[in-house]
């Protein structure tokens, strides 16, 4: 597979939101290295095919590059910043979002005796590998297919049971397998994940979300902090925040009722977290978000 014919597809085929033709397929094309910027992470497959990106969740720092992949297995909050742009050279990369139900049904069709077994111990939210041949194979046959809409329907379905099955079968298997599995650890914290970023403004006890996502106290922080590489409480305030920023941005007079919306009730230290998080006061980042456009989606491309 010729490594140029993988940027020419990315570069020909970008869109300004990412999208592409094929359901589920993203593409990014960064043309400038810009602060790092928070948001969250997605279920996703991302593959770089130039320039690199550095990406903090919790206190691990990942880096990938051209000719290595990443997977998301649980939507965290993310700090991300593209880095190795050079005039003429953007970052270009691959994205697949990845779905339980597509892994579940093709960890069935596979078989007992085909499918390969997870490890042992619960696998981080966020995983990165080198890119093997056949993976990036399949992902060049992907983009193909946004030059012969003809095919697209018959075998886009059929290239992406190709890619996951690589992926399951690839280095960062355990954590795909996981992710399909209704029963498995991973499962257990994208629930409790799930749970507080639906209730990110209310207060918890850990031993109530403990027992919703089907876990004793102890497997539960054990897990979480695996997945996560965080504490429940430390990833109730990365929402939290993230969350504030959102809203600054339109309403960037109001930053009591802001902070207050997301569960803070005492403004200083809304202030004071904030500031901590993002390196400046809430007042002053709202002032600069309204000019900043962002997109949402595919933060790991």
């Amino acid at each position: 597979m010729d490594p140029d014919e993988f940027r020419t597809l990315l570069d020909r085929h970008a869109r300004p939101d990412w999208t592409t033709a094929i359901d589920g397929v993203l593409i990014s094309k960064v043309d400038r290295s810009d602060p790092p910027a928070p948001s969250m992470s997605g279920t996703v497959l991302a593959v770089i095919a130039q320039g690199a990106k550095r990406l903090a969740l919790g206190d691990k720092v990942y880096e990938y590059g051209a000719g290595q992949y990443l997977v998301a297995s649980v939507d965290l909050p993310v700090t991300g910043e593209f880095t190795r742009i050079e005039p003429g050279r953007p970052a270009l990369g691959f994205g697949l979002t990845l779905e339980p139900s597509a892994i579940a049904e093709l960890l069935l069709d596979a078989g007992a005796g085909d499918a390969p077994r997870t490890g042992g111990g619960t696998p981080s939210g966020i995983t990165v590998s080198d890119t093997p041949p056949a993976l990036l194979d399949a992902v060049v046959r992907m983009l193909r297919l946004l030059d012969e809409p003809r095919d697209r329907a018959v075998l886009a379905p059929l290239i992406k049971r190709e890619i996951l099955w690589r992926l399951i079968t690839g280095e960062q298997g355990a954590a795909v397998h996981q992710f399909g599995l209704a029963d498995s650890s991973l499962s257990h914290v994208s629930r409790a994940v799930r749970w507080i970023r639906e209730h990110y403004a209310q207060p918890f006890r850990v031993e109530d979300v403990a027992r919703l996502s089907g876990m004793s106290v102890s497997a539960f922080y054990r897990n979480f902090q695996a997945v996560t590489a965080m504490s429940p409480i430390q990833f109730q305030k990365q929402i939290r925040l993230q969350e504030a920023r959102l809203l600054l941005a339109t309403r960037p007079g109001d930053i009591t009722g802001v902070g207050r919306h997301v569960g803070y009730d005492n403004p200083s230290q809304f202030s004071r977290e904030y500031r901590r998080q993002f390196g400046t006061p809430p007042s002053q980042d709202a002032a600069r978000l309204r000019t900043t456009a962002r997109t949402p989606a595919a933060v790991l491309l």
